[in-house]
């Protein structure tokens, strides 16, 4: 009898984590690594969302909490899509878990059976396939590409869509694009959504406020008569820059929010009760801080824009949202190496900049599309020019 389950070998480890992970080694082993592989924002909690922390430990806020999250996490997130979203929900339709991929796997686990079918747009956030893989569902994928800035048409959409789909998921701004969707674009998809009852939506909003230029959307703002078949998740990791406390909330109809409580009562508990106070005191801050930081995402992103289409070969997309960016190298894919090794793939080009730039990035099949690589902006301006710098440098030597 076998000792591992049959269903871990539905799905591989997360490639980004992976990535990261050999970075941290290589840079436990004495050699400097620059990893821009983690989608996590290099500035700090801002203080007065710590301090709210601290004063929640010392006034002895450390026992366990209502599995789902505490009442005033819930008025802060009610609040929150009221003030913001203009979207209204009650406490019973809101769950709290540990991270917003917490919250997904808890809604995918509570809602697929077999042959239950997940439409995922590609490139996609590397973990949707696997969650959906995990709980016994299918994936159906839709292909984008540049020339479509990396969004599905209405079309595509409708073409997917089967008697078995259960969900679409709609990530927007997009990991690892940066691609949004507008409100004309979500209109149309809306319109053929509104003709198959049976398809839910998941809307992945977690970089709502990481975005330049354009307006965010929801769907249920261009479309309020599917309010019942959406499923919105987001959280404080990356507009706070509170990745390590673990706190994501989603919103949907009771009957969703009653199946994840469920799960979530025999896997985790409830989220730290520390993590939840400062997540309530940052919903309920004004985000003063904001405007710097999306300054500085955008100056970074501009440098690495030059920087990466002034080297042959390679060709960045330019995203409207999040703090990625993904950069077509097809250019270098099947050119040799100064020591005669082949690039067949973008893994192998993410692994060569890795051993002989010494510069972390994610290759494009993490996320369903080759050939690509992602890197994080979400680091220090100084971090970024001396990884372009080593990346220039080991470009330099492949035979092309």
């Amino acid at each position: 009898m076998a000792l591992i389950s049959d269903r871990l070998s539905r799905f591989k480890p997360s490639l980004t984590v992976k990535i990261s992970q050999i970075a941290r080694e290589m840079t436990l082993s004495g050699q400097k690594v620059i990893s821009l592989s983690s989608g996590e924002p290099d500035f700090d909690t801002p203080i007065h969302i710590k301090e709210s922390a601290i004063e929640a430990i010392n006034s002895g806020f450390t026992k366990y909490t209502q599995v789902d999250g505490i009442p005033d996490l819930k008025k802060a997130i009610i609040n929150k899509f009221k003030n913001e979203n203009k979207i209204n929900y009650n406490a019973d339709q809101i769950t709290v878990g540990v991270g917003g991929k917490h919250v997904i796997y808890n809604l995918l686990m509570s809602t697929l059976n077999k042959h239950d079918e997940v439409i995922i747009p590609a490139p996609y956030w590397v973990s949707y396939p696997d969650m959906v893989n995990l709980a016994g569902g299918s994936v159906v994928i839709i292909e984008t590409g540049m020339e479509d800035n990396f969004k599905i048409s209405a079309e595509q959409l409708e073409r997917s869509i089967s008697k078995d789909t259960k969900w679409f998921v709609l990530n927007s701004p997009g990991n690892p694009t940066g691609a949004v969707y507008g409100k004309k674009e979500l209109e149309r998809i809306a319109k053929v959504l509104i003709k198959y009852p049976h398809v839910h939506i998941l809307s992945d909003d977690i970089y709502e406020h990481i975005i330049y230029k354009e307006n965010f959307y929801n769907i249920l703002n261009v479309e309020p008569e599917l309010y019942d078949r959406t499923f919105i998740v987001n959280g404080v990791s990356k507009a706070f820059s509170m990745t390590g406390w673990r706190i994501g909330y989603g919103a949907g109809n009771t009957k969703l929010i009653k199946a994840i409580s469920k799960i979530q009562s025999q896997s985790t508990t409830n989220p730290s009760s520390i993590s939840q106070v400062a997540a309530k005191f940052a919903l309920e801050s004004e985000k003063v801080f904001l405007d710097n930081w999306l300054k500085k995402f955008q100056n970074r992103k501009d440098k690495l824009i030059n920087f990466f289409n002034s080297i042959n070969g390679l060709k960045p997309f330019i995203p409207s949202g999040a703090f990625y960016l993904y950069v077509c190298c097809e250019g270098f894919i099947n050119k040799k190496t100064a020591n005669g090794k082949k690039i067949c793939n973008d893994l192998d080009f993410a692994e060569y900049l890795l051993h002989d730039a010494k510069v972390a990035v994610v290759p494009g099949i993490a996320f369903g599309k080759s050939p690509f690589f992602r890197i994080s902006y979400a680091t220090s301006s100084e971090a970024l020019h001396e990884a372009c710098q080593k990346i220039k440098l080991s470009l330099d030597k492949i035979n092309r």
